[in-house]
């Protein structure tokens, strides 16, 4: 007894300590060893000797947009990719345990199956008394979000006349318990089996008035659901951070120092840009063409969808992207043309179309394949510096404002000191190509240097929410193991031993089928963008979309339109691509 008494005050001791430095001196372990040397039990090593034991990091985290969830063909997501990142540096293997709530998550540490959390979780003054916190590393706010064209409450006192669902467990209800000692009559139901993403899909469908969620779950999601409509805030500015058990310390310890040495060295902006640079903020939110883009996705995509399908296996380029870059340039209208003379479906120039052999830049096929070419082309002129994804959003760029303002950006980024390599800093370079006290500096002059980057972000956000609705058609039941943890297959080896999994793969054949302008372009090798992966893969890698899945996506972007019930045109079930007239 007096042992196990020992151990335990032992354990609650350091997980009280505030003060880090007074525990790195050592003079609390000076203090507590021969207390220790008095036990007759043996004390739990560190967790983080436990996990360079067995090789092996457990890391509990929720499914959802933000953190962790299934892509085109793999594990994806801004926590998912970070948790690889650090176990990288530990040299050891990833086991995520998908939980539901915030609650589930917290649990699942305390009853140790899991080493560290990675979830989006708010740092709370109350889970600090009994968990350990990594450093911070992104900032949100609580806010209250209803449907368009419903109850619209301004306040937390008009807040009480809604129905207000709310994540059981989470920071959400907290935080609403702390307001009600000001408002005493605000009441909502607590939700035990909906997740925040699963509540605001039912604010869209209008099963309940209003929801709180953090400010970035808000902003990614009302773009699949564009009725969603912020209200209010509900707290200040909020940090999110990493969450460890208290035996945690010198796990704590690793964990700051990685992330010190990640944030130096920009990486964890890099990875931000990736996953949310393209996500519209409070004002900046587009709720007509948002909508207008989930229309289109079924009362014109089908008509376009195969010739995409073809010109991307034909380039090595995701289609996907192909007609989200399509719906920015025209919309998806094939007789779209512009006060500057581009015409077509993907708004090609009189050049361009003559260097291809292109005569008619409405026809369909030709429009779209020309635009493939082009974009395969800019893609393979960009130095072999500039890695994926960032290689495909300035190649997207260069597609808009042409490769030599491209390169006149470059040299300007290097000038003031950023990262020519990269869209992050690229995108903050380019505005100032139409600011006379720089564009007379340089070689192509001047440029509407805004165009390209606006073009980039709405081509991505496209991008985005297309991939969501083919991943929406294709639904990956989870395995289960016994008491409800579900567990993913450990992270795959070669994203965790460093290096680019594409180092591996050979190079694909060069892109285009034309000749080029240079011969050193001729020379240039291609390969297949997979912007998630950050890599090349061969075109045998290359998994399209099946047409049989078809149905599936048209009845996803019909419920996205149509979600109270209401009924939707008939669509044909087999694409065509039907080209006009020849002029």
């Amino acid at each position: 007894m007096k042992g196990r008494f020992l151990h335990s005050w032992f354990v609650s001791a350091i997980a009280s300590v505030r003060d880090l430095a007074l525990f790195r001196r050592g003079s609390l372990l000076t203090l507590l060893l021969p207390l220790l040397a008095s036990c007759d039990i043996a004390v739990a090593p560190p967790i983080i000797d436990e996990i360079k034991k067995f090789g092996e990091i457990r890391v509990v985290t929720r499914n959802a947009p933000t953190t962790y969830y299934q892509g085109r063909d793999r594990i994806e997501g801004f926590e998912y990719e970070l948790v690889l990142a650090f176990a990288k540096e530990l040299g050891v293997k990833v086991r995520f345990i998908k939980k539901h709530s915030r609650a589930e998550v917290l649990k699942s540490l305390q009853r140790g199956e899991a080493h560290l959390a990675a979830a989006g979780l708010i740092r709370r003054e109350e889970d600090q008394r009994q968990f350990l916190f990594g450093p911070d590393y992104q900032s949100v706010f609580q806010q209250v979000v209803c449907r368009r064209g419903g109850v619209r409450p301004k306040n937390l006192i008009k807040l009480t006349e809604a129905n207000l669902s709310i994540v059981r467990g989470s920071a959400y209800e907290a935080r609403l318990q702390e307001l009600r000692a000001l408002v005493p009559q605000l009441n909502w139901r607590s939700e035990d089996e909906n997740s925040v993403e699963q509540i605001l899909a039912q604010v869209w469908r209008g099963e309940v008035d209003c929801t709180v969620a953090d400010s970035h779950i808000i902003n990614l999601n009302r773009r699949y659901y564009p009725e969603l409509t912020v209200k209010f805030p509900v707290s200040a500015e909020q940090q999110m951070a990493w969450i460890m058990p208290p035996r945690a310390l010198f796990l704590q310890r690793e964990v700051k120092d990685w992330f010190a040495r990640y944030k130096k060295e920009g990486k964890l902006a890099h990875l931000h840009e990736k996953y949310f640079g393209f996500v519209s903020k409070g004002e900046a939110y587009d709720y007509v063409d948002n909508r207008q883009f989930i229309r289109r996705l079924s009362d014109r995509l089908p008509r376009f969808r195969r010739t995409f399908m073809d010109a991307g296996r034909k380039y090595h380029i995701p289609w996907q992207l192909l007609a989200a870059q399509a719906y920015q340039e025209s919309h998806w209208d094939p007789a779209a043309r512009s006060p500057t003379g581009v015409r077509g479906i993907m708004m090609l120039t009189r050049a361009t179309a003559s260097t291809l052999g292109i005569k008619d830049r409405t026809d369909i096929r030709e429009s779209i394949n020309g635009g493939a070419w082009y974009l395969a082309n800019m893609r393979r002129r960009l130095p072999s510096t500039i890695n994926e994804p960032d290689r495909t959003w300035i190649a997207l760029a260069a597609y808009n404002v042409g490769m030599g303002h491209i390169h006149d950006a470059r040299r300007l980024a290097e000038h003031t000191g950023l990262d020519s390599n990269t869209w992050r800093d690229l995108r903050k370079v380019l505005p100032l190509l139409s600011r006379k006290k720089y564009y007379e500096k340089l070689k192509y002059g001047y440029a509407r240097g805004m165009e390209p980057v606006s073009y980039v972000r709405k081509v991505r956000h496209y991008h985005d929410i297309l991939t969501r609705m083919e991943r929406k058609a294709e639904v990956v039941a989870p395995r289960m193991r016994s008491g409800g943890v579900v567990v993913d297959e450990v992270a795959p080896k070669e994203l965790l031993d460093g290096g680019d999994p594409s180092q591996s793969l050979k190079q694909a054949p060069p892109v285009p089928k034309k000749p080029l302008t240079t011969p050193q372009e001729n020379e240039e090798q291609g390969g297949v963008i997979d912007i998630q992966q950050q890599s090349w893969v061969q075109p045998s890698k290359i998994t399209p979309s099946p047409i049989h899945i078809l149905p599936k996506v048209r009845a996803a972007a019909r419920e996205m339109l149509h979600p109270m019930g209401h009924p939707a045109p008939r669509l044909r079930e087999t694409p065509r691509a039907v080209p006009p007239p020849r002029s």
